[in-house]
Order: C-alpha cells, then sequence, then structure tokens
C-alpha cells in the first residue's frame, strides 16, 4: 500500500473535498471553543494568565506533538477509520470541558480535545491531496478554509450560547461531533475503494509532480518554511489566544463584544486562506509567501498604537494578509518530499501548534508581570522575519 502515498487523483474529487472541508469546519469549530471560553474560565476557575498559558501549552503540546507521528503511521499503515476516531476524542475533550471545576481536570479535557486535532489534520490533508487531481493548491485552500471559517464560528457561539448561559452549555457542541462523524463515513468508504483499488491492482492513480530540487537547497527551502511557520505562528498565538483580553484590558469592551471582534478577525483568516492557494496555483507559492508573511509587518507595527477602531480594521487586514501563507508554505513542503504526504502534513500542523502554545505560554508569563499591551508591542516584529523567504530556491515541478 506505500505506492498510494507517492499517487494523485487524475480527477478531482470535489464531493470528497467539500466533505473534508466541512469535517475541517466542525473540527476547528470544537476546537477552538477552548480559546474562546479562557475569559469564562479565568473567572470561574481565579486563572492567572501563566495557568491560561500552561492550558494552552497543553492542548497546543497534544494538538502537534503526535501529528507527525500520526501522519508517518498512516503513510505506512493507512486507515479509513481514523477521521471519526479522532472527533470521539474532541468530543469526549469537551464533555469533560463542559463539567470541569478544576485546573487539572480543564487541563485533561484540553488534552482530549489536542489529541482529536492530532488525528484530523495529517490525514485529512493528505487525503485532500490525494482527491485533488494536481489541484493541490486550490484543495488545501479549500480544506484550509474549512478550518478558519471553524475557527471563526466557535467564538461566535461562545458568545452566543455559552457566555449568556454558563459553562455547561460548552457541551451542546457534541451534536456538531455528531454530525461531523456522519458526515466522515462518506469519506472512509471512498478511501476505503481506493485502498481495494490499490491492493488489487487496479490503480488509477499518477505520479504526484514534485519539485526539481538538490538536495542542499530541499534542505535550505524545509529550514527557511520552519522559519517561517515560525514568524508566522508565534504572532498568531498572541492574536488568537490574547485578542479578546487584549480588547477589554485596552479599551473596556464586554467579554460579548470582544467575541463577536474575534470572530471578524478568524473570519478575515478564512478569507485570506480561500486566495491563497489558487494564488499559489497561479503565480507561483512563493510569491505569495513573500507577501502573506513581510506584507503583514506594516499593519503589525502600527496596531498596538491604534484606537479600537483601528485596531479591528488592522486585524482584519492582518488576518487577510497573514492567512494566505499557510496553504502555500504546506503545499510547497509536500511537493519538496511527495512521499511523504502524511508525515509532511502532520510535521507542519504540528509544528503550527506547537510554536502557538510554547508561545502562548510564555507571552501568558510576561502578561502577568508586564502587561497585555506589552505583549502586542513586543510580537509586532516578528513578521520581519518574512525576509528570509527571499532565499527560498525559484523551483519548477517535474512529474
Amino acid at each position: 500500500m506505500n505506492k498510494f502515498k507517492d499517487n494523485a487523483a487524475t480527477e478531482t474529487s470535489f464531493g470528497i473535498l467539500l466533505a473534508l472541508s466541512f469535517s475541517h469546519l466542525a473540527n476547528d469549530t470544537l476546537q477552538s471553543v477552548i480559546s474562546a471560553v479562557y475569559p469564562l474560565l479565568k473567572e470561574s476557575l481565579a486563572l492567572s494568565f501563566a495557568q491560561i498559558g500552561l492550558i494552552t501549552l497543553v492542548y497546543q503540546i497534544s494538538a502537534s506533538v503526535f501529528q507527525p507521528v500520526v501522519g508517518f503511521y498512516l503513510d505506512k499503515r493507512p486507515n479509513p477509520w481514523f477521521l471519526p476516531i479522532g472527533m470521539t476524542f474532541t468530543m469526549t475533550g469537551l464533555t469533560t470541558l463542559a463539567f470541569a471545576h478544576t485546573v487539572t481536570l480543564t487541563v485533561v479535557a484540553v488534552f482530549l480535545v489536542g489529541i482529536g486535532s492530532s488525528i484530523l489534520h495529517p490525514e485529512a490533508s493528505r487525503l485532500t491531496s490525494i482527491a485533488s487531481g494536481g489541484k493541490r493548491g486550490m484543495a488545501q485552500s479549500l480544506f484550509q478554509v474549512g478550518g478558519n471559517l471553524g475557527g471563526s464560528l466557535g467564538p461566535l457561539l461562545v458568545a452566543l450560547i455559552i457566555a449568556p448561559y454558563g459553562q455547561k452549555h460548552i457541551a451542546l457542541f457534541s451534536i456538531l461531533s455528531v454530525i461531523c462523524i456522519l458526515v466522515m463515513i462518506p469519506i472512509c468508504k471512498w478511501y476505503k475503494r481506493k485502498l481495494k483499488e490499490l491492493k488489487s491492482g487496479k490503480n488509477t492513480m499518477q505520479p504526484i509532480k514534485h519539485l526539481a530540487i538538490s538536495r542542499p537547497k530541499l534542505i535550505l527551502s524545509l529550514i527557511i518554511l520552519l522559519i517561517l511557520i515560525f514568524s508566522k505562528y508565534v504572532y498568531m498565538a498572541s492574536l488568537t489566544n490574547y485578542y479578546t483580553f487584549y480588547l477589554i484590558e485596552k479599551f473596556g469592551v464586554t467579554v460579548q463584544q470582544s467575541q463577536f471582534y474575534l470572530f471578524g478577525f478568524l473570519f478575515a483568516i478564512a478569507l485570506g486562506t480561500l486566495l491563497g492557494g489558487p494564488i499559489g496555483d497561479r503565480v507561483g507559492r512563493k510569491y505569495v509567501i513573500w507577501v502573506s508573511i513581510l506584507g503583514t509587518a506594516p499593519f503589525s507595527l502600527m496596531m498596538p498604537y491604534a484606537d479600537l477602531q483601528w485596531t479591528c480594521i488592522l486585524s482584519l487586514v492582518i488576518g487577510l494578509i497573514l492567512s494566505s501563507a499557510f496553504s502555500a508554505i504546506l503545499v510547497y513542503a509536500q511537493e519538496l518530499l511527495p512521499m511523504k504526504l502524511g508525515l509532511i502534513s502532520g510535521l507542519f500542523f504540528g509544528l503550527a501548534f506547537g510554536i502557538a502554545g510554547i508561545s502562548a505560554a510564555i507571552m501568558g508569563s510576561i502578561a502577568d508581570e508586564k502587561g497585555i499591551e506589552y505583549i502586542y508591542h513586543l510580537v509586532s516584529f516578528m513578521p520581519l522575519l518574512g525576509i528570509v523567504t527571499y532565499f527560498l530556491p525559484n523551483v519548477k515541478r517535474k512529474v
């Protein structure tokens, strides 16, 4: 079955791509509930920012360290039923979180939710490549936008359902988990048929196009991509995890109002993600990465000095521009090592989660000591690391 990872479908399976995108949407809606309920947990459990950072660290580690492991395992031993297994972990974790009244139980809950993410992301991303029919940038953007839309819906649903009525209403999200599992069943059956075709010798696949690049350039490219992931997610961690606290502390908005502002920012991220992949297919992934990371810098440097209105406007612009990078970075990396789709997907998703978690923990400690506003001054320089994109080789594809 190892041949399966070396091939891409000759035709784009849009039904499967849409189902995978919806699965990503549902998963990330459920995942984003964690950061969205931080203000409620902080109040009900009397948490410090350092404890919030610790909770985020545990969640991000469980959602990152296991991703390349799962990806590597499924490259070797494909299993069509891993997606619903992952969603079951997420559902169990959120149900536990709904009734958690101690820091320890909260940590256990977010750990389980993170495991669910570790299972879904590498496997669903790999299946997205298989179903893409060669339009990998478009397919990954479609997959990613599902996740980003889900990430933006989480805070909105928290504002409408949980904030007014309390923590126990988190359990209502188990309904979405069940719906997602039902949507995953056709994906599992489609994948099972593909595995049977391969095993019986009826292989209708064609080789994935990969990048013509020497080993030294390959290593250099991977190092640069990792630096760019570091830059992007250190900055994004400050926005996604502490944006509500920043607005509440600096401008005096209510918890509910802060959730709506966070929804707008995350929706801008979803829109930028949708645009990034197809543009990368047309003009080249390097140029998308270049504009996305470095192009964010002027806006990130201005935001700490802006009033509420301009802070919201700048955050929308930042979300729109910066989010277009990940699909381009991921597909670029997959084309460097097309025989390791699951491993590369898990590594880059895992690295993104891990960097975000470690950054959140560090920034939580700094925020306790120096305040939230200091964090936004500190991380505003991170997009300047996008300058290293200059050293990313201009490469061509070959079959």
